[in-house]
C-alpha cells in the first residue's frame, strides 16, 4: 500500500460538512493531515463539481463516493452523472435502509436491484460496490446474507466495499473474507475495532484497536484493492485528532518503504 492510496472516508467529518464553507475548511485540514484522497460521503449540499473543484485545489482526488440505497436503485443514471461531475469511478450502496433480511423475497429484490443497476454502472465505465455492516452476515436460509449477496452478483457488475469494522462485528474473519472478495473489490474502509476502559466494544483509531492490520493490508493488496478509506464512526473526542493517528499508524507500520 502505498501513502497515495490512503483515503479518508469523509463520514467521519460530517459534523463538519454541512456547507461549502465548512467543505472548504475540513479539505483543507485533512490535506494537512496527509492524506491524498477522501471518499465522499456525509456531505452537506453542494454542486458535485464545485467540491470537486475545491478538493483539486487541496491537492485531493475523489476515490469514492457513498450515494443513497434509494438513488442507486432507483435512478442510477443520476448516480453516473455525479460520479462523472465529481471525477470518479467508484460508489458504494451504504446500506440496507428498509430492507427486511429475514425476508427471502426482500433479499431476492435487494440483489436483482443491485444487479441491474450495477449494469448501468458498468455501462459507463464505472463500478457499483456494495457496502456491509454486521447484519448482512445473518443467516437466511442457512445461508449468510452477504455471502449470497456476492455469489448471486457477477463480479463485473457488483463490486465489494468491505468494512473491516462491521466483518469483526458480524462473527467473520477478516483476513478470509478479504480473500473472498478477492478480484472485486477496489476499495476497503479501514476500522479499528477495540475494547475501552468500560469494556464495551467499539470504534477506535487504526493501531488502537485489535485487527490484524499487516495481514489485512496484505490480503487487500493480493487482491487487487486500489483504495484504503479510514473511517471511524464515532470519536473519543475531535475527529480530525483521530484522523492524525490512524494516518501516523498507516505511514508508520503499513506504508510499503
Amino acid at each position: 500500500m502505498k501513502i497515495d492510496q490512503v483515503a479518508v472516508q469523509l463520514y467521519t467529518l460530517r459534523n463538519h460538512l454541512k456547507t461549502p464553507a465548512d467543505m472548504a475548511k475540513t479539505l483543507k485540514r485533512v490535506r494537512e493531515l496527509g492524506y491524498r484522497s477522501v471518499q465522499v460521503s456525509g456531505v452537506g449540499e453542494i454542486d458535485p463539481a464545485e467540491f470537486a473543484r475545491i478538493c483539486a485545489g487541496e491537492g485531493l482526488s475523489v476515490c469514492a463516493t457513498h450515494e443513497s440505497g434509494q438513488m442507486i436503485l432507483e435512478t442510477p443514471e443520476k448516480v453516473v452523472e455525479k460520479l462523472t461531475a465529481l471525477g470518479t469511478k467508484i460508489t458504494a450502496y451504504p446500506y440496507p435502509a428498509g430492507i427486511d433480511f429475514g425476508s427471502e423475497e426482500a433479499v431476492a429484490g435487494l440483489i436483482q436491484g443491485l444487479v441491474k443497476s450495477g449494469q448501468v454502472l458498468k455501462d459507463a465505465g464505472m463500478t457499483l460496490c456494495y457496502h456491509n455492516h454486521a447484519h448482512e452476515f445473518r443467516k437466511l436460509g442457512g445461508k449468510v446474507i452477504l455471502d449470497r449477496i456476492y455469489e448471486e452478483t457477477p463480479a463485473e457488475i457488483l463490486g465489494a466495499e468491505l468494512d473491516t469494522y462491521w466483518v469483526q462485528m458480524g462473527g467473520a474473519d477478516v483476513v478470509e473474507y478479504i480473500n473472498n472478495v478477492a478480484g472485486r473489490q477496489p476499495i476497503i474502509h479501514l476500522k479499528d475495532c477495540g475494547v475501552n476502559a468500560e469494556n464495551k466494544t467499539g470504534f477506535c483509531e487504526i493501531g488502537q484497536g485489535n485487527l490484524p492490520w499487516k495481514r489485512i493490508i496484505a490480503a487487500a493488496e493480493a487482491g487487487g484493492t486500489e483504495w484504503f478509506a479510514v473511517e471511524q464512526d464515532t470519536c473519543p473526542g475531535d475527529e480530525f485528532e483521530s484522523l492524525a493517528i490512524s494516518f501516523e499508524y498507516i505511514s508508520t507500520h503499513l506504508i510499503e518503504g
